[in-house]
């Protein structure tokens, strides 16, 4: 079933919940509100302040090098983007992503379950070390929680704005900077996990042994023979027994060409589309990774775990440094665009350096904007 359904069934299911019990959640400390719920929480609160106390020196010292870092990756964003705008028309470098479900003109699927656990990591870890720096800053914290906004997961940490203002520049640039820091730090800590089980601990328990399809886009011209589980064995009896030979082979094709793809459920011809990244290619619209076999061990079928974990690890990299960087975007309301105010107010006047952020962030936000509605058109 489409992820879409899941989200549209959580969605009522959700909302039929907490407009009946309203009055009784508010006593746990929700509110509700459409389209938001919002839960506060002062074990949270108790949480953060544990860790920042750990050691304050330690959080400042890590996200004062962090500042640098995330100059670095806004101004690489920032090229990207306006870069993206001479491919704009048939590869667009921005679009949505949402789990489970698949967007059109985005390369990118992201499965349901390990996508909202990769999501979640991400939003906790962002607004939670907003919080560790703020308190590390002696900064009060107002208010923290977790919130729904119809049906998207978030979390919420929210500094005391005033004290925040009232804070040195460098407080404030710590305390911005410190969401997306947070996630490429994950995101680094998942890489490696990864590495470690993609590179050591698969192969030293399975054999690999062709190729598996894992995923059949819908509408696609493989969408009407391919199925998922099927392991390629030939395409137009070029024999297919590892990566290099598949890619080798699909890479070769072009739109309109008849195809047969055998298999071990059987042959099956297909024709060809364009490639929405690349219309000179042909389009099978299919995803597939080795096919391994489990190699006689003394933990029976418990190594399958690994392939699990390669991919949530996989996909928690994928979204913390994705949502991560993308936060970093010189344009307000994003971090980036915060911390860039921030370092111009050392050297403008606030009637300079607001105005000049303002069109920036309107900027950003078009080329965003094309770039989406051109990814659907």
């Amino acid at each position: 079933m489409n992820g879409i359904y899941y989200y549209v069934i959580a969605f009522f299911v959700i909302w039929t919940v907490a407009l009946i019990f309203n009055n009784r959640l508010s006593t746990h400390g929700f509110s509700i509100e459409f389209p938001v719920i919002m839960w506060r929480t002062d074990k949270l609160r108790g949480l953060i302040s544990r860790i920042a106390n750990i050691s304050p020196r330690f959080w400042k010292y890590f996200m004062t090098v962090g500042i640098f870092v995330a100059f670095g990756a806004m101004i690489a964003m920032a090229w990207l983007l306006v870069s993206s705008l001479e491919t704009i028309s048939t590869t667009p470098s921005v679009s949505l992503v949402i789990p489970g479900v698949e967007m059109p003109g985005s390369s990118i699927y992201v499965p349901l379950g390990y996508g909202l656990i990769g999501l979640a990591t991400v939003l906790i870890v962002h607004e939670f070390s907003h919080g560790i720096l703020a308190v590390s800053e002696k900064i009060n914290i107002k208010s923290i929680g977790l919130l729904l906004f119809a049906i998207i997961p978030g979390a919420f940490v929210e500094p005391d704005e005033e004290e925040l203002k009232a804070s040195s520049k460098l407080s404030q640039l710590r305390v911005y900077a410190a969401g997306s820091i947070a996630n490429m730090s994950l995101a680094a800590i998942a890489l490696v996990l990864f590495l470690v089980i993609s590179s050591y601990a698969i192969p030293a328990n399975f054999s690999e042994n062709g190729i598996e399809i894992n995923r059949v886009v819908s509408d696609s011209p493989a969408s009407q023979y391919l199925k998922e589980g099927m392991v390629i064995e030939s395409i137009d009896n070029h024999t297919v027994d590892n990566s290099d030979s598949y890619l080798n082979v699909v890479g070769s094709f072009k739109p309109g060409d008849n195809v047969t793809v055998g298999t071990n459920q059987g042959s099956y011809t297909i024709t060809l589309d364009k490639n929405p990244n690349n219309e000179s290619v042909g389009y099978f619209g299919i995803q597939a990774a080795k096919h391994y076999e489990l190699n006689n061990n003394a933990f029976g079928s418990l190594p399958w775990i690994y392939f699990g974990l390669a991919e949530l690890f996989q996909w928690m990299f994928v979204l913390n440094l994705g949502i991560g960087t993308f936060n970093l975007l010189p344009m307000k309301p994003l971090d980036g665009g915060k911390m860039l105010e921030i370092l111009l107010s050392y050297k403008l006047p606030e009637n300079q350096y607001k105005p000049l952020v303002n069109s920036i962030s309107v900027i950003m936000a078009m080329i965003i904007v094309f770039s989406l509605v051109a990814s659907f058109l």
